[in-house]
């Protein structure tokens, strides 16, 4: 065979898979940016055994620092320069600041979605739908009651498995609402025949109405892709929306935007807790504050989890070893702040829950009661909840929280949210809405006046230290890595035991301690 006619051959089956399969391949394989010819040439090389002449492609491993980054390289869904597309990315581009305020929020959870899109092999441009969803506000809530950073309503959440109680809401668990959306997505890609982009259309109007537009332009031998279809206004916006931002992340340069660096480890593991545990407990055996606790896991709408589970925490990585061992040497009993509360006549469950804004199953699941059946003089364990603990007498409350407070005002300004607010002031939403008489659904109006609870006689840091896992790629060395987070060759070396090794290896772990702004 002709040598430039098999090149010719190899360089052509090589583009073709760089453009069908990139994201089938390990993301340690990919190269960082798009190969030019002669990037190709220089990867190949001609063997010749026997007089048959082999091709192989050398290994050229990427290396990605930024999870945008990563994102950017795998990004697959061709996008067309419409004016739907055009309209929605021009918005983008003009709000830089609402990108910002985007990427901070999705700090904490991009990397783990990202990890789980893969192992789905799915278009990684689905990583960017709870932008266009929520703008990554777990605590979002929709007028139509869809909530957090997926947006699931009530219904098709119970559908695809995510529970929801007094206790918890699965909707916002970042963990189990992102294994439902991807679920859901992977069913409608199967349904709507292979088609991504009505899918990603069924996800916003439901299966049904996209099927129901199919059908009809099927009758009038009209094409059924998603720019052919009637649909509702909003999912008309929303397929285009996503596009825009895979748009303007492949070609930030080239429109001015910037993406703020997400550095791309693992900085947050899911951890068994085994049974019902008090969170504000939980946050100091982990070492993080409360706020931090409910912001990794949005999902628990009370001061515990639920006694019937999920059992299971999303956690800092250098806190979950502390955290285990503390919980380890925990009793049962002491997972939960409870009182004592002798039974007075004419009191009932319902009464003392309403008392202590807990509820009877609480009362019942601590005090281990068969029946709802109570008596005068009785004593019982109630779980001590922070908005109990508010209305004890100051001693009390003193002993419980071991802290006094001190109450200011925020004024509402353009942009707000109370998910940003809590990482503002270092509080929970729960406490912004306890605090404020807010209700689930409560809309924050421009120049509102919220009150604000903070900790006196105790400074918050600027800055906290991580212990992250980083997994080493081709090309890295020490020093590229120390460059990388900030750090010292010696520290690394200290950190992970390395005195005397010359050489590090592809896919070898490194414990990294780094400093990140607080939230």
């Amino acid at each position: 065979m002709n040598k430039h006619i098999l090149i010719a051959a190899v360089l052509s089956a090589f583009l073709s898979g760089c453009q069908t399969t990139s994201r089938d391949v390990p993301i340690t394989k990919l190269p960082s940016n798009t190969a030019s010819p002669q990037e190709i040439s220089d990867a190949l090389t001609i063997d010749t055994l026997g007089g048959d002449e082999v091709v192989e492609q050398l290994e050229e491993a990427p290396v990605f620092d930024d999870v945008w980054e990563r994102i950017r390289y795998q990004l697959s869904i061709e996008v067309p320069q419409n004016r739907p597309v055009v309209a929605e990315r021009n918005y983008y581009a003009r709000h830089q600041a609402y990108m910002d305020r985007i990427a901070k929020r999705a700090e904490p959870y991009l990397y783990y979605i990202v990890e789980e899109v893969e192992k789905r092999k799915m278009p990684m441009e689905i990583a960017l739908l709870p932008i266009v969803e929520s703008a990554f506000d777990p605590y979002g809530y929709s007028h139509r009651s869809a909530s957090g950073i997926w947006q699931f309503m009530p219904q098709t959440g119970k559908r695809f498995g995510l529970k929801q109680n007094w206790w918890y809401d699965g909707r916002r668990d970042i963990a189990e609402s992102t294994r439902a959306a991807l679920d859901y997505l992977s069913y409608l890609h199967k349904t709507l025949e292979g088609d991504w982009l009505n899918a990603i259309a069924a996800y916003n109007s439901g299966e049904g109405r996209v099927m129901r537009a199919i059908k009809k332009n099927r009758r009038k031998h009209l094409p059924t892709d998603f720019w052919s279809l009637d649909l509702p206004r909003e999912t008309t916006a929303y397929v285009p929306k996503l596009l825009a931002l895979a748009d303007l992340l492949k070609r930030h340069d080239e429109f001015g935007i910037k993406w703020n660096k997400i550095v791309n480890a693992q900085v947050i593991d899911r951890v068994d807790v085994g049974s019902q545990i008090d969170l504000a407990l939980a946050a100091e055996m982990a070492g993080i504050s409360l706020s931090e606790l409910y912001r990794l896991n949005p999902a628990f709408n009370r001061w515990a989890t639920d006694p019937q589970g999920p059992h299971h925490l999303l956690l800092p990585l250098d806190s979950i070893t502390p955290f285990k061992q503390q919980l380890a040497s925990a009793k049962l009993q002491d997972r939960l702040r409870w009182q004592q509360y002798e039974v007075a006549a004419g009191d009932s469950l319902s009464v003392i829950a309403k008392k202590f804004n807990t509820s009877v199953g609480a009362i019942r699941t601590l005090n281990a009661l068969e029946s709802s059946t109570i008596r005068a003089g009785q004593t019982l364990m109630v779980p001590l909840s922070d908005k109990a603990a508010s209305h004890l007498p100051e001693k009390v409350r003193l002993a419980v929280n071991g802290t006094t407070s001190l109450t200011r005002s925020h004024t509402v300004k353009s942009g707000d949210t109370l998910w940003d607010l809590s990482r503002e002031y270092n509080v929970t939403v729960a406490q912004l809405k306890a605090w404020n008489n807010l209700g689930n659904n409560a809309m924050l109006r421009l120049g509102q006046k919220l009150k604000i609870r903070q900790s006196t006689g105790q400074a918050l840091p600027q800055t906290t230290n991580r212990t992250i896992t980083y997994k080493v790629r081709r090309g890295d060395s020490l020093s590229r890595i120390a460059k990388q987070f900030g750090l010292r060759v010696g520290d690394i070396r200290k950190w992970n035991n390395l005195n005397g090794k010359k050489y590090l290896y592809p896919g070898q772990k490194l414990k990294l301690i780094v400093a990140v702004k607080r939230g």
